[in-house]
């Protein structure tokens, strides 16, 4: 019976004894399309979050935005906050003569643990929050195209009806619920099905846009996340590999032969990413990094964050 809570992906073992147990909906899609396995409800909609930002970014470009890579890698990020990354988004604001006040994402502070100690006890900020640097190409983008920048959030702005025209064309479904993200932006529901289905598409489009957006992301993984950040490190682990997540639980990443997974945790929680992630490439024959989480007891390794797949 399809259901939200999915079926087991992983489970957290204490000496021996299953503690708690992460459900959810998972979906591989193999090099020419087929489907290759199934967890949960696959055809339920869901908010992908920021897993969609190359999809949003290469909205940006059809509209008219210059970016280079590295712009480009950081307007498909959940940033860390860190220093580069705040002086790479103020110089795509720059390139279009504005600055951080031109933001109309929320306030937030840097994503990352040590760059949130770095912040102190400065305020929240729009520049700080992990997703400035894809209002910022939405800035770029609507400036190049000579539409309102005060309104870039609007669904109905003529850049946010681009983007959902092409999460449309690479899911291969209509958009079944919009919504507001986290930072602002318009949010539209896609099956975890569809997610895969988009991101396969993309990693073999021939489309010189999509190739342009996929290529910023391999060259600068941390510009798309941050240092020691699950898929910023896989991505610069494994030739060809492509990685983004998004917030409660989402997943998707391919291989450059358009191998691909979509991964949606229940609970929302990110802790068994590693695990999940790790077990579908290596049943890929991926040689991947070791993303175990080990469980600790009185100082000591007693247990582990494992896959449950099979």
């Amino acid at each position: 019976m399809s259901n939200n809570s999915g079926e087991l992906l992983a489970e957290l073992v204490r000496n021996g004894v299953v503690e708690s147990i992460h459900t959810g909906h998972l979906v591989e899609i193999g090099a020419d399309g087929t489907v290759l396995r199934v967890r949960g409800s696959i055809d339920l909609p869901i908010f992908p979050r920021s897993a969609v930002k190359v999809f949003q970014a290469s909205g940006m470009i059809r509209a008219g935005a210059k970016l280079t890579p590295k712009q480009l890698a950081v307007a498909c990020s959940s940033h860390s906050g860190s220093a580069e990354h705040f002086d790479v988004i103020l110089s795509i604001l720059a390139s279009v003569g504005l600055d951080e006040r031109a933001l109309r994402c929320a306030t937030g502070f840097p994503l990352d643990e040590r760059e949130r100690r770095t912040w102190g006890e400065k305020p929240a900020t729009q520049l700080a929050m992990n997703c400035s640097g894809k209002h910022a190409g939405m800035i770029a983008a609507s400036a190049a195209a000579g539409w309102d920048l005060d309104t870039y959030t609007d669904p109905a702005h003529p850049l946010q009806q681009s983007i959902a025209q092409e999460i449309t064309s690479l899911t291969g479904e209509p958009l079944q619920h919009v919504a507001a993200d986290g930072c602002g932006a318009p949010l539209f529901a896609v099956s975890t099905l569809g997610l895969a289905r988009a991101v396969h598409a993309f990693t073999l489009s021939t489309d010189p846009v999509h190739q342009e957006v996929m290529a910023a992301c391999r060259a600068f993984p941390e510009m798309t996340g941050g240092k020691g950040r699950l898929h910023s490190r896989l991505m610069q682990e494994i030739p060809g590999f492509f990685m983004k997540d998004g917030a409660e639980g989402v997943n998707v990443f391919s291989m450059a032969d358009g191998r691909s997974c979509a991964v949606k945790f229940a609970d929302g929680s990110y802790r068994a990413s590693g695990p999940v992630v790790s077990a579908v490439l290596r049943s890929w024959g991926v040689d991947a990094p070791d993303e175990r989480v080990e469980v600790l007891g009185g100082g000591k390794v007693v247990g582990e964050i494992r896959a449950v797949l099979e």
